[in-house]
């Protein structure tokens, strides 16, 4: 049976698993639109290609699934850079179907041409540093090598996005259908080695031979689901449990064995414990990047024995030299750790419990002096105290099943406390402004319940701010967050600090958000006090609506800590 390569790649997308294809129709991708009609995939029009690559990416990142965004040759395929170069830091599987100009006018000067001839830009070798496969298809008859290698690239032990570009003409062109039938689908990730129970006892061994050990749980154990796991072994011996940014919610942030979130950007409990008092640091799923870091100090980790556990080989000692790693599955090594006898653990656990309570009342103590001094960091901060109450409001409404798609990560680092029932998304790849509120969209299409909110400074909202059409266009319920200082806040904070306050091109007029929001059809909430926060969760449909929900801010305030830059 013959079929056009543009049924094809449909047929393949449904071979994948997609249930969504996000992008904008052009002239150069019509027949794959046109086959899209018929097919069992959800279409959703963009109101900018980066916001399609940013949908799929957030659909990726709470589905565990392949995603798909589609745009038209040239400057429907270059739109797309940012949220594909996001989704290839965040290793999501995000395939990206693009056009081209017809194969018989390659160098010829067609119209978004982007085949590299004849002067034409080079689409695919714009894209060879953000995906895991590219390919621009001249012919049919590799067309099943091609989907093999970017199967592979999507669903293999390392997943990241694939741009597959087709030529006009070579879409309408006719392939067996049976070419399908040759995928190979890559088995489950397995560790690169069988783990050695040799391992899984010295870690035993390390952790309770150890005087104050701490974890420091990352995203990975979250993408493994090992959250429970993380938990039981804390409890068990006693451990207390720091995360990186990506990993908050690793470990319900309410619980006495929750030391907090490490970075530059959090209050600074986790980093002092771990400088003060722990022997051990025990690395699971989690980069020590700049941020967790805090810019490589050496006082993190001097004097301590360091563990690492990761699926990924490449993390293994990127940093640091680690005494012990293990090479695997985060969830499949804590299965068998804990599975050892208990032997004297409640009376070790109980210990160390013991102690971590008395530092934690010491540094709540602490906290509360700073605060009433009005002073230090922005927890002690009475400038705040909005943003903070809005965050304590917000964890105490949606204990479970909340999805937070954050851009304004400093303050949730300090102020939100995550539960294990609950999903944080700070905005890590590459760091993009205007990333949360599409990708939040993308994230509400795969979860249909519970509420779902894009927490975004007022720069970072302009530029993306017009999605919320598309959330419009399609009844998507979704909260959008817009902090409202008039300002790039952390631009302004470094010309503060670093640049004499020769401020320039950080300030800006915003527009009135009431009336954006009623131009957009949807409800605003201005969050000018205490009482009108309280308010909001007290009577606000947060889980059926779309809000747009300000947040005021004084422009100079701003979170004290020095980036160096």
């Amino acid at each position: 049976m013959q079929v056009t390569v543009s049924e094809l790649l449909v047929r393949y997308l449904q071979r994948l698993g997609v249930e969504v294809v996000f992008g904008m129709p052009g002239a150069h991708v019509l027949p794959i639109y046109d086959r899209l009609y018929d097919a069992p995939i959800r279409t959703v029009l963009v109101k900018h290609e980066q916001g399609a690559a940013f949908m799929a990416g957030g659909y990726a990142r709470v589905s565990h699934r392949v995603a798909a965004c589609i745009a038209t040759a040239g400057p429907g395929a270059t739109n797309l850079v940012t949220g594909i170069a996001n989704a290839y830091a965040e290793r999501q599987p995000v395939l990206a179907l693009t056009g081209e100009t017809p194969t018989y006018i390659f160098g010829k000067g067609g119209l978004q041409e982007s085949s590299g001839e004849g002067g034409a830009i080079d689409q695919a070798a714009l894209f060879a540093g953000i995906t895991r496969y590219r390919k621009l298809i001249e012919r049919t008859d590799y067309l099943g090598q091609v989907l093999n290698q970017a199967t592979r690239a999507l669903l293999g032990p390392e997943p990241g996005p694939v741009l597959l570009s087709v030529p006009y003409n070579v879409q309408k062109e006719k392939v067996a259908a049976s070419v399908l039938d040759g995928l190979h689908f890559p088995r489950a990730a397995t560790a690169a080695r069988p783990i050695g129970d040799d391992s899984v006892q010295a870690l035993a061994a390390l952790l309770r031979g150890a005087d104050c050990p701490v974890i420091v749980a990352g995203y990975g154990c979250i993408r493994a689901g090992a959250r429970p796991l993380v938990a039981r072994l804390a409890e068990r011996l006693g451990i207390g449990v720091a995360t990186s940014l990506k990993g908050k919610g690793a470990v319900a942030e309410d619980s006495p064995l929750a030391l907090g979130c490490l970075g530059v950007t959090s209050d600074g409990a986790a980093y002092r414990f771990l400088v003060e008092h722990a022997d051990l640091v025990l690395f699971l799923g989690a980069g020590y990047n700049e941020r967790t870091s805090y810019l490589w100090d050496e006082r993190l980790l001097a004097g301590k024995r360091v563990v690492q556990i990761d699926h990924d080989a490449a993390q293994l000692g990127k940093v640091y030299r680690p005494d012990l790693t293990i090479h695997g599955d985060i969830a499949d090594v804590l299965t068998r750790l804990l599975a050892l006898p208990a032997g004297d653990d409640a009376a070790l656990a109980e210990a160390r419990l013991t102690r971590l309570k008395a530092y934690r009342r010491a540094a709540h103590g602490a906290r509360v002096a700073c605060r009433q001094a009005a002073g230090g960091g922005m927890d002690g901060d009475a400038r705040f105290h909005l943003i903070r109450h809005f965050y304590a409001g917000l964890a105490a409404r949606f204990p479970r099943d909340a999805l937070i798609f954050d851009d304004n990560i400093v303050f949730a680092q300090s102020f939100l406390r995550v539960s294990h029932a609950n999903h944080y998304f700070p905005n890590g790849g590459i760091s993009s402004l205007g990333h949360a509120i599409p990708a939040a969209i993308g994230a509400r299409l795969h979860v249909r319940e519970g509420a779902v909110f894009a927490i975004l400074g007022d720069g970072g909202f302009q530029m993306c701010c017009m999605e919320l059409m598309t959330a419009v266009n399609y009844g998507m319920p979704l909260n959008v967050v817009v902090i409202n200082n008039g300002t790039m806040g952390l631009i302004r904070k470094n010309q503060f600090q670093l640049y004499q306050q020769r401020y320039l091109d950080c300030d800006f007029v915003n527009p009135d958000f009431a009336l954006l929001a009623a131009s957009f059809g949807i409800r605003h909430h201005r969050l000018d006090s205490e009482a009108a926060i309280d308010a909001l969760f007290a009577t606000a449909d947060l889980e059926n609506a779309i809000n747009l929900i300000e947040i005021p801010l004084d422009k100079h305030a701003f979170p004290s800590y020095l980036s160096g830059r």
